[in-house]
């Protein structure tokens, strides 16, 4: 049986007053949070297994509006069920199957042209974490119509093809994550520093186990704190650096 990789325990969670709304884009649902004024500045937020009504997800969309972003989050599992806690690891590599992160191609292309037609973006960034951090990291080698984009411990293996960014990629990670090795986090920098032609930063975050940056403030530990936070203040400042 394959070890529980999140080190979190889901389950225990506050709960949180979102901010936004959901609207329907075509085949997707979405959650939608906009600053209080006009930009032509947006980010599309790629959730992790547990799907876009997990309510840490939605707390980073209502941070990212917060900093000036029209901020969308789709349900990139169509309708599909979410990875749930009570379901048994045995089965995730079939789960997995089924939700593929590196076939997101399609619902990324339906969110560009909503933001870019309904919303008036012009600038649109990507962050996705876990499972959506293999998304983003996919989509970065893929969509050249994402400006700039932020990948939280998620991590494109087994490929080739995996350091051509097309656009400015920051990689964030937490040093104590064991679904992914420090070795194959030295790969992925050396592999950059020899292919890719645009901006890219690598970042490992000492103590933090997988999931560790999108926590809300009253479920964080104090001893973590300080490090989500300037995980997060990182990914803001990657995003404004481009976007």
């Amino acid at each position: 049986q394959m070890a529980d990789p999140f080190l979190y325990d889901t389950g225990e969670r506050s709960h949180y007053g979102c901010l936004g709304h959901e609207v329907q884009i075509e085949h997707i649902k979405a959650y939608v949070c906009r600053p209080s004024f006009f930009t032509d500045k947006a980010v599309i937020v790629i959730h992790d297994i547990f799907g876009w009504l997990f309510p840490d997800i939605r707390y980073i969309v209502d941070l990212i509006a917060g900093h000036g972003y029209i901020t969308i989050c789709p349900d990139f599992f169509k309708g599909t069920d979410p990875w749930k806690t009570t379901d048994h690891w045995a089965d995730f590599a079939d789960w997995m199957k089924d939700h593929d992160p590196m076939k997101v191609d399609k619902e990324a292309d339906v969110v560009l042209k909503y933001l870019k037609e309904q919303c008036g973006a012009e600038k649109i960034g990507i962050v996705g974490f876990s499972w959506g951090g293999m998304a983003v990291h996919h989509l970065m080698l893929n969509n050249p119509h994402l400006t700039a984009g932020v990948s939280l411990y998620g991590i494109i293996r087994d490929s080739e093809e995996r350091y051509n960014l097309l656009n400015p990629t920051f990689f964030i990670f937490g040093e104590k994550d064991h679904t992914i090795s420090y070795d194959q986090i030295t790969l992925l920098e050396e592999k950059l520093k020899q292919y890719c032609k645009v901006a890219y930063k690598i970042k490992v975050y000492p103590g933090q186990v997988h999931g560790f940056a999108q926590l809300k403030p009253e479920d964080m530990k104090p001893d973590d704190k300080p490090y989500i936070e300037e995980a997060r203040k990182d990914m803001i400042d990657w995003i404004k650096m481009f976007i």
